[in-house]
């Protein structure tokens, strides 16, 4: 780990990290989920497994915060081919991914009224507030047009040569497979995984110089005559 104090070092540490341990997270929170382990008919099941819902929403909403300085990291490459395109494609992914952290308080309102009250009747509640246009306008469209963000962010990466062409497809490929339990999960999770952790390999093998975008300067060799001797410097 680089010191606090070298800024290039660090940010390209901290992006890169992100990145790997984003996806292991939105893994472990997705296995703790108890609905989408059981499938099927859900009501009821928050409210009868209020540990695991608590622990699985705290994993998810931090598996999206901690991909926030993984996308910023990812902007920061795109410097000379497709800048406005990232500039543009970076802020649908970071505006939006961060409502999905937002929207994983719901689990705990769902949790909490499938106890107090009838659980077809607090599930019913709690899907209400979930459909109001607020929840729907300001929360839920914006984290899937986050979605669409990111992967064009990655498209637009590759473009700029500092990211694989697979990888944003494994990554929007996995983050939908992974809540399908349990092939979706172990499928989708390895491709979550692979896809934002070949991006994230690849900063933390960087360079200090080339997350700065520094040229390595290359010697110029010059031809100095001297009768009938030349040198090269």
């Amino acid at each position: 780990m680089p010191s606090l104090s070298n800024p290039l070092g660090f940010r390209r540490w901290a992006a890169g990290v992100c990145l790997i341990v984003a996806p292991l997270i939105y893994i472990a929170g997705v296995i703790v989920d108890p609905a989408l382990r059981q499938g099927g008919d859900t009501t009821g099941v928050y409210g009868r497994y209020p540990e695991q819902v608590s622990v699985s929403a705290s994993l998810l909403h931090w598996s999206w915060v901690l991909l926030i300085p993984g996308i910023i990291g990812m902007i920061h490459l795109i410097r000379h081919r497709g800048v406005v395109l990232g500039h543009l494609t970076g802020a649908l992914a970071l505006l939006g991914v961060v409502n999905f952290s937002g929207l994983m308080l719901g689990d705990f309102f769902y949790s909490r009224l499938e106890r107090a009250l009838p659980p077809a009747q607090g599930a019913m509640l709690a899907g209400q507030a979930f459909a109001d246009p607020g929840a729907t306008f300001g929360f839920q469209i914006p984290g899937f047009l986050g979605l669409l963000g990111l992967f064009l962010l990655g498209l637009v990466l590759a473009y700029a040569g500092h990211g694989p062409w697979w990888a944003p497809f494994a990554i929007i490929t996995g983050v939908f497979g992974a809540p399908v339990f349990p092939i979706g999960t172990a499928v989708g999770g390895l491709l979550y995984l692979a896809g934002s952790g070949a991006i994230g390999l690849r900063m933390l093998r960087m360079s200090d110089a080339e997350w700065a975008g520094q040229e390595t300067a290359q010697p110029v060799a010059t031809e100095v005559s001297t009768g009938n001797r030349a040198t090269t410097r």
